[in-house]
């Protein structure tokens, strides 16, 4: 079974079969810890990087810093998903550059809307500690067919979301997500951050369970770096359609 998650995909199709190849004794095994511990390090690089761009990028840079970071990010996250890449520094390159887009993004929502940042944080990881409880108390379960189900609806989530980017780049039109913030928000943007931020919430479903596997099969101990950088990706996910979602919300 695959995870929905495109990065910790590349982590099934390529470190097992590392580990058949090379043997149990080749280098020390992932622990859940390993991934806890590597997943809290690039939140806090991530956090910390946000507040430095929040409190030092200018209002005349906000576009050019938001928009050089989110495409170079865009790149790295390629790079590193397809390359399977587990070097600590070109992970720790990519939370830089979210941190970034994240602390110049949440500071204009912050402008508009006073509160809403600490409400999609608290919202994210909210979402997020729900979800590991779920799984590990075993109430959601990774079976086959809900992860065709969850890889079905990320997909569609995705590819609607870059069609409407598309549309509203070459006409200004809004429909399932609303960009600006002065604009009114008809029922089906909110439809449709509620359906984005449920497909999140489930995909962490079978990230948990591809972890707990390359745990119990003994994968190297490298790769919890390949695993929290995909948790860093489905956090920051949730936390821009819960952001967005509140902003419809405060208007």
């Amino acid at each position: 079974m695959r995870s929905s998650n495109p990065v910790l995909t590349r982590l099934d199709d390529t470190a097992r079969v590392e580990h058949r190849v090379l043997g149990a004794g080749a280098a020390r095994p992932m622990t859940v810890d390993d991934v806890v511990v590597r997943t809290v390090g690039l939140l806090l690089l991530t956090g910390a990087t946000g507040a430095v761009a929040w409190t030092y990028v200018t209002d005349g840079w906000a576009a050019p810093a938001a928009l050089g970071s989110a495409l170079a990010g865009l790149v790295l996250a390629l790079v590193i998903s397809f390359r399977r890449v587990t070097n600590p520094i070109l992970v720790g390159g990519y939370a830089v550059l979210q941190g970034v887009l994240l602390g110049v993004a949440s500071r204009g929502f912050e402008a508009v809307y006073p509160g809403i940042v600490v409400q999609a944080v608290v919202g994210t990881f909210g979402v997020f500690v729900g979800m590991a409880v779920l799984y590990g108390l075993r109430v959601l379960r990774a079976t086959p067919r809900f992860a065709r189900l969850v890889v079905g609806a990320l997909i569609g989530v995705v590819v609607l979301s870059l069609v409407n980017l598309a549309v509203y780049l070459i006409s200004g039109r809004e429909a399932l997500v609303v960009y600006s913030t002065g604009s009114k928000v008809g029922w089906l943007p909110y439809v449709f951050a509620l359906v984005a931020i449920t497909v999140g919430a489930l995909t962490f479903v079978l990230d948990f369970d591809l972890v707990e596997r390359g745990v119990r099969d003994g994968l190297p101990a490298r790769y919890a770096w390949f695993c929290a950088f995909g948790l860093l990706v489905g956090l920051v996910f949730l936390y821009w359609q819960i952001l967005r979602l509140l902003s419809y919300v405060r208007r």
